[in-house]
């Protein structure tokens, strides 16, 4: 089995010294989480993460759910970790007080939310969709339904789920079939079929809330017709306790290559009853705000698994013997560490993974005050700057997390290919990230697409970052990040200019270089995080000489070794699609 220890000191480091963001301290319900009570609910946090869910990890991948006579029940133990994961609070966190919630920044929630990711991915996907739900039906749902759903979703005696997907259609939701009849008492009647839905069912719960896309009879075709519908598994009574069973049934469960203790399940709706969220042809509009929400989370759990991966990579570094390091004039076989190759692989899991968590924080300090911020333009500048990094998070992450977990196999060598170690069940697990959510292909399409071309967001995020590198606080330490960050700075824009030149008779070409551009992206955002974190270290070396040394030096490994590459992709994307189009697939 794997072991996990939480970060801690890592995540109180962003806390403490990275809230660099004005707009988000003038938020002022945030200003009584002091240090010491985000520190306190970390370590808490650890604590059920480590001992409790952890441990599941193995149960779930080796004891599988299954299905049966209509039921599905969750692996052994995952139903007594729910009950006291609810009991504690941990669904409550960010959410609403006047719903019964913490009222906590996203900034700490995030945290946690990659805790769950590195203990048992599984066990998380229960209760994650369940915050998708709750934020879509809090900013789109009329009161009635708010006040009927939102403290039973709070408490997580019920979770929710998003039910988009069916077998003639993914990514182009304007192919679904399941329709919504409208009701004499304003309720629908939906039926179709859902497939791929993430805790479709389950034993855990009271209730599940679905959050379903339909079309009404009637209405415009493709997207533009498309509605969101709460339909739950059980009706809910006008007092808030459970009625009769809705028609929601579940036809199957997938047998899958990870995240096997978390079923994923054909849906069936048969005059299933539910209420329309937000406007009616206006649904996907509505789902955006979970869906996007959802982005950003999968992400974190490319990070969280990756940091897992790591730790049990480094311990097993330090133990392992084999061979002579190069500086080894003696007899004695040197542990694994010792070989420079290792302590590279090492090194970029560290850089990236640091990298992300920081980019993480300030990303989710932009969407508390988006949500937060008393000025509404404020608020309409942190929401762009999500919007562009949003894909960024998802994809960049996700991928990171398939090639840290890989190399971790490498290091581990043929225990890391066998199942004693876990080593292998963390790639498996991680594989399904780059695909739910959107595919990878797809947000790299969005971003360029829908966020850099004909907008001027990437602008302003670049300007964020030239006006950081400028500031080098006093400190000639400094001169080689920021002679580095404004080289990768002009590639980032030359690239950007290239794609808009192309998109004129080159659609190809722009089409080809997405996946590209957002690499280039992402390692460029992580730069920037990197120079913050060097600069506070620099700042603080005298009171933690170890930690921030290492963190000064962990910046200079991704500077000199991930950096470059950026200029790869960009050199791979300007060679164009004429190639691509032009292939012949004999």
């Amino acid at each position: 089995m794997t072991i996990y220890n939480a970060p801690i000191d890592d995540m109180m480091f962003l806390f403490n010294h990275l809230k660099d963001n004005k707009n988000y301290n003038e938020i002022d319900k945030y200003k009584e989480f002091s240090s010491d009570l985000v520190k306190d609910v970390l370590e808490q946090a650890a604590k059920i993460n480590q001992e409790i869910i952890h441990p599941l990890a193995k149960v779930g991948d080796e004891n599988p759910c299954v299905y049966e006579n209509g039921v599905v029940r969750s692996p052994p133990g995952y139903k007594e970790a729910y009950t006291k994961f609810i009991t504690d609070g941990w669904t409550s966190l960010s959410c609403d007080p006047k719903y019964g919630g913490q009222g906590m920044p996203k900034t700490v929630s995030t945290f946690f939310e990659e805790m769950l990711s590195s203990s048992c991915l599984s066990f998380k996907l229960y209760s994650e969709l369940s915050i998708g739900a709750y934020n879509c039906i809090l900013h789109h749902a009329n009161e009635k339904i708010k006040d009927l759903f939102l403290p039973k979703i709070v408490e997580g005696k019920w979770s929710g789920t998003m039910c988009l997907t069916e077998s003639q259609c993914g990514t182009d939701l304007g192919l679904i079939k399941t329709k919504a009849e409208k009701q004499k008492d304003d309720s629908y009647l939906l039926t179709g079929q859902k497939i791929f839905i993430t805790s479709g069912d389950h034993d855990l719960t009271e209730n599940i809330i679905h959050l379903v896309l339909a079309k009404i009879p009637g209405g415009p075709a493709g997207t533009k017709g498309i509605s969101l519908f709460l339909v739950p598994k059980f009706n809910v009574n006008e007092n808030g306790s459970i009625g009769t069973r809705n028609g929601v049934n579940t036809l199957s469960i997938e047998s899958k290559m990870g995240i096997k203790g978390s079923p994923t399940c054909v849906l069936n709706f048969e005059n299933a009853k539910g209420f329309l969220i937000g406007q009616e042809n206006k649904g996907l509009s509505s789902m955006f705000t979970m869906m996007n929400l959802e982005r950003i989370i999968v992400g974190i759990q490319g990070l969280g698994i990756a940091e897992t991966a790591y730790q049990n990579s480094l311990t097993y570094a330090r133990e392992r013997k084999q061979g002579k390091s190069n500086n080894n004039k003696g007899n004695k076989t040197d542990e694994i560490i010792e070989h420079a190759d290792i302590r590279r692989s090492l090194l970029n899991m560290k850089s990236i993974i640091e990298g992300q968590r920081s980019l993480a924080f300030w990303l989710y300090q932009k969407i508390d005050v988006s949500l937060n911020h008393p000025n509404e333009e404020v608020r309409k500048s942190a929401d762009d700057l999500v919007s562009l990094i949003t894909p960024v998070i998802k994809s960049f992450f996700t991928d990171m997390g398939s090639e840290i977990t890989n190399e971790a196999i490498q290091i581990f060598g043929g225990y890391g290919y066998t199942k004693d170690q876990g080593i292998e069940q963390l790639y498996r697990d991680n594989r399904i990230t780059p695909i739910y959510e959107g595919t990878n292909s797809v947000q790299a399409i969005d971003l360029v697409f829908r966020k850099v071309l004909n907008n001027k967001i990437l602008s302003d995020f670049i300007t964020i970052m030239r006006n950081e590198i400028k500031d080098e606080n006093g400190k000639p330490e400094l001169k080689e990040f920021s002679k580095s960050m404004d080289n990768n700075i002009k590639i980032l824009e030359e690239f950007a200019k290239w794609l808009e030149d192309k998109k004129k008779d080159k659609k190809d070409d722009v089409s080809s270089a997405c996946n590209d551009f957002l690499k280039v992206l992402g390692y460029v955002s992580l730069g920037y995080s990197w120079f913050k974190i060097t600069k506070v270290s620099l700042d603080k070396l005298n009171s933690n000489k170890n930690f921030y040394l290492e963190k000064i030096n962990t910046a200079k490994f991704y500077y000199d070794k991930i950096m470059p590459r950026i200029e790869a992709h960009y050199k791979s994307a300007k060679t164009g699609s004429d190639n691509i189009m032009k292939a012949r697939f004999n």
